[in-house]
């Protein structure tokens, strides 16, 4: 039932943010100026798959190992820091704006990148007002240790002693 409803919340919440919202945008014709870039355009398609693999990793990671799903109704009972939760606090959102980002590239579209650059500074409001006073209430030290060790936004590749 937790893997049904991580798949549902997955069509729903990240499925608007990179497919639906982008398409209305892209088929409103609104354009803020042109970005041609040519070929290299195609350059968008590795860090589109890069994000989907990254949301798809962590959401197995929130659904097996967290036993739960990425929403809030339904959040995991175990705190998650396996996986690519070792090396960045917010994978998931990491990965959605890859995503967003290799779609404006993709695309050609300032339009995207500026509705990226919103969605970052969206997800960043809510993990800091929402999620991680609502993770540190639940999860108390262990959850500390962990934003002492690990960084929000920027992934750190190496694992500390």
């Amino acid at each position: 039932m937790t893997a049904l409803g991580t798949i549902i919340f997955s069509i729903l919440v990240p499925g608007t943010w990179t497919v639906l919202v982008p398409y209305l945008l892209l088929a409103s014709n609104f354009e803020l100026f042109p970005i041609e870039i040519g070929p290299f355009r195609f350059l968008g398609l590795f860090p589109i798959t890069v994000g989907i693999a990254v949301y798809l990793w962590c959401a197995w990671g929130f659904t097996f190992l967290g036993k739960g799903t990425p929403a809030p109704i339904a959040p995991p009972k175990n705190l998650v820091i396996k996986g690519l939760y070792r090396h960045v606090r917010n994978p998931m959102y990491v990965g959605v704006l890859l995503i967003l980002f290799g779609e404006a590239l993709l695309f050609e579209s300032a339009t995207l990148f500026l509705y990226a650059v919103l969605a970052f500074v969206i997800f960043h409001t809510a993990v800091v007002y929402y999620e991680e006073p609502t993770l540190r209430r639940k999860f108390t030290d262990s959850y500390k240790r962990y934003c002492n060790s690990v960084p929000r936004w920027i992934p750190r590749l190496r694992q500390e002693e």
